[in-house]
């Protein structure tokens, strides 16, 4: 059977100042956009004032990683930001500002766990098979739900259509479940895909692994649950557990491995998305950028190069040939 779940989407990294955070990835070697940040008027006839929440991406063919913070009354807002004046019907926006402080209260709600991954999103060629097989499976879903944008391409501005869906955990708060927000993102056509590729100085052509730690007692209900959600199944890979996609894998590993894994770390609560891995072609050619840029290298268990979640505002970003 052809599998409904092919890849990683993106990985959403949560931090507090979103400003240190773009310096922090620009001099990791990684091509970010200035974050946007959605704005409205307090008043008829005011000026548009950021709030909700501000993201930006460090874009590959196939997936990105994500960089979002909640704003906060009186938050300072980097000088080359896109602030986005929302503009809709009179009888659609306050939905629209209800989605996006909603949006911005989970992602201080992530900040209060810890500064880190809390986002993890995989791809699917027909996200309406996978609402289906959820719903089947008894796993809560929030259903299939649409949003636009303007994307620029080689041939121009067009309005890309995002499907998505998230998974509802029991006693989360909804689109979510305990380690943070997980969900489904329909694949987009070729030319859209295309145009969000970066060139990245340090080499980085592909988001290829993302790492959950779990309790140990947990392990096999998380497994069990990431099972109903991928639809497939989970191998042993060394101190953890495998779950392998088209174009990348999800990693699960019990807090009492984590050690093996990535020599070094600490989960900051548990559970917790600990790191995530991007593909490079020339891995000596990434180590030697870090290097020189001053970080300091960790070694995987298969030896790949990490940079130690301390020196990456809470996660391990680890870098493997491709």
């Amino acid at each position: 059977m052809e599998r409904d779940i092919a890849r990683l989407h993106h990985v959403g990294h949560v931090v507090g100042d979103l400003s240190a955070a773009l310096e922090r990835y620009r001099r990791l070697g990684f091509m970010v956009a200035p974050p946007s940040y959605p704005a409205m008027a307090r008043g008829e006839g005011g000026e548009p004032e950021p709030f909700g929440a501000a993201n930006t991406h460090a874009d590959f063919a196939d997936g990105f990683l994500e960089l979002a913070t909640p704003v906060r009354e009186g938050a300072v807002v980097p000088p080359d930001a896109n602030v986005v004046p929302l503009t809709a019907p009179p009888e659609v926006l306050p939905v629209i500002v209800e989605r996006i402080a909603t949006t911005s209260a989970n992602l201080a709600a992530c900040l209060d766990r810890f500064e880190g991954l809390h986002i993890l999103m995989f791809s699917s060629p027909d996200i309406d098979a996978v609402a289906t097989r959820l719903t089947a499976s008894e796993v809560g879903h929030g259903g299939v739900n649409s949003v636009q944008r303007p994307v620029e391409t080689e041939t121009g501005t067009v309005v890309e259509t995002v499907r998505y869906l998230e998974i509802d955990g029991a006693g989360a708060r909804p689109g979510s479940v305990e380690e943070g927000r997980v969900g489904v993102v329909a694949d987009l056509d070729g030319e859209i895909q295309g145009s969000r590729s970066s060139e990245h100085p340090n080499g980085a052509i592909a988001l290829v692994e993302a790492v959950l730690c779990v309790a140990d007692d947990e392990l096999t209900t998380v497994v069990a649950r990431y099972e109903r959600y991928l639809g497939g199944p989970v191998r042993p890979d060394g101190p953890a557990w495998a779950f392998d996609l088209d174009a990348g894998r999800l990693t699960l590993v019990p807090a009492s491995r984590l050690e093996e894994l990535l020599p070094g770390e600490r989960p900051a609560v548990l559970p917790a998305m600990v790191a995530c891995a991007v593909g490079v072609r020339d891995l000596s050619a990434a180590e030697e950028f870090l290097r020189e840029k001053g970080f300091s290298l960790g070694r995987t268990a298969d030896g790949a190069p990490f940079v130690p979640a301390a020196e990456a505002l809470g996660a391990a970003i680890v870098f493997r040939r491709v």
